[in-house]
């Protein structure tokens, strides 16, 4: 009898180190990253921006051999905000941030899902809702948002944590040419800064201390204790590549997009805290459109095949699929809710040059990997989906040195 309980035991205990094992496994995949550095770009779908024949060399090529390229990354939505709102707080789109929020509204909400979607309908969600933001402040972590040309023109928006007054139209939603009041222009746009879309840091202080204007970069990594842990970098509308040409003259596009990442990359890996743990990503919000079709009475057809990956969900705000838009004399098909694929690039110390992955991640994957490396407080929205992959050892190929 005794024997017989000693095999029991000894059977149920290598039943459950069988099953703890993926848990560790995954664990022993994630090294110590503790600064993480994202730089969102624009409207670019994969086979364009990494394709043989990409206007963006140094992101297609050059980045790719130093670090990983993830081929399978999605956007989940169309057009650019809810993508941005995606990446901070797993929140799936209402019908007005997926048309970019042309009036600054506040979000009205009827409930929440049990999956922490907010049912409503609006722009800047009231304080209840949480953000990656929130999370590292609990947690005790730095965090900022670097926003290019942010208050160039103070009379458009102020130079810290820029944004409409509630209510009124969004001036921020065309880039503004050179002027007497504004020489360099302003090509701010706050549809790609998600951190003022939520009250939860709108009515803190935070906001004026943490999304700041792009400039002010350099001096905070000049040393690890002035970097926070978290940076979310945002060009101006011509460096993402949105504008093309741009209303500084520019070229606009991949051309401007890349030369934003030359002479930014570097800044950030030959920072201290880079060199030390850091990680940093490179990303478009969504992917471009699939056709384009001229309308007999002028204008344009844009068609977007909406592909989504990883068991995304549409969310409970959005009506069926196919949609429709329209603005001005240009018409929008949205085939279904999804962003397309848009690819992304890592680079850091952990991760070994030349690495290429397949797995499928989305910008909920990527909320659910920073939550993940920096152990918060559990995963926001749609990053807590299950079965949603995070960043492990397909991405981080070069172990920690001991």
């Amino acid at each position: 009898m005794v024997a017989r309980q000693h095999i029991r035991t000894w059977l149920a205990a290598g039943f459950l180190a069988l099953l703890a094992l993926p848990a560790a496994r995954a664990a022993e995949a994630v090294p110590p990253i503790h600064h993480v550095f994202i730089i969102v770009l624009e409207n670019e779908g994969f086979d364009k921006t990494f394709g043989p024949k990409s206007e963006a060399p140094y992101l297609a090529k050059t980045l790719p051999a130093r670090g990983a390229l993830l081929t399978q990354y999605f956007g989940t939505g169309h057009a650019s905000l809810d993508n941005y709102l995606a990446m901070i707080s797993g929140q799936a789109a209402s019908p007005e941030t997926r048309a970019d929020c042309g009036i600054f509204a506040d979000f009205v909400q009827t409930g929440t899902t049990p999956d922490g979607q907010a049912i409503g309908h609006g722009c800047v969600y009231p304080a209840n809702v949480r953000t990656l933001a929130d999370q590292l402040t609990k947690a005790g972590l730095g965090w900022r948002g670097y926003m290019e040309d942010m208050g160039n023109d103070p009379q458009r928006e102020a130079t810290s944590c820029g944004h409409a007054v509630i209510g009124q139209k969004d001036p921020t939603h065309r880039a503004e040419p050179p002027s007497a009041t504004s020489p360099i222009g302003d090509q701010y746009a706050a549809r790609h800064d998600p951190f003022v879309y939520f009250h939860s840091i709108l009515d803190s202080p935070d906001c004026a201390k943490n999304v700041i204007r792009l400039d002010q970069l350099p001096s905070d990594l000049k040393t690890v204790a002035s970097t926070p842990e978290f940076s979310f970098i945002t060009p101006n509308l011509c460096h993402d590549g949105h504008d093309e040409p741009c209303k500084n003259g520019e070229h606009g596009g991949l051309e401007s997009a890349d030369g934003f990442l030359k002479h930014w990359v570097p800044i950030i890996t030959s920072a201290p805290a880079f060199k030390l743990d850091g990680l940093l990503i490179i990303t478009f919000d969504e992917s471009d459109e699939s056709s384009v079709a001229a309308k007999p009475e002028g204008g344009h057809v844009y068609t977007f095949d909406g592909a989504s990956c990883c068991n995304q969900q549409p969310g409970p705000n959005l009506a069926g699929f196919p949609q429709h838009q329209s603005f001005g004399a240009d018409d929008y098909v949205m085939a279904s809710f999804g962003g397309d694929r848009i690819g992304a690039v890592l680079l850091s110390r952990f991760i070994k040059p030349g690495t290429v992955s397949k797995t499928g991640y989305n910008h909920y994957s990527l909320l659910k990997s920073i939550e993940d490396l920096f152990h918060l407080d559990g995963h926001l929205g749609y990053a807590g989906q299950d079965g949603l992959a995070a960043f492990g050892s397909d991405i981080f190929t070069r172990p920690a040195r001991r």
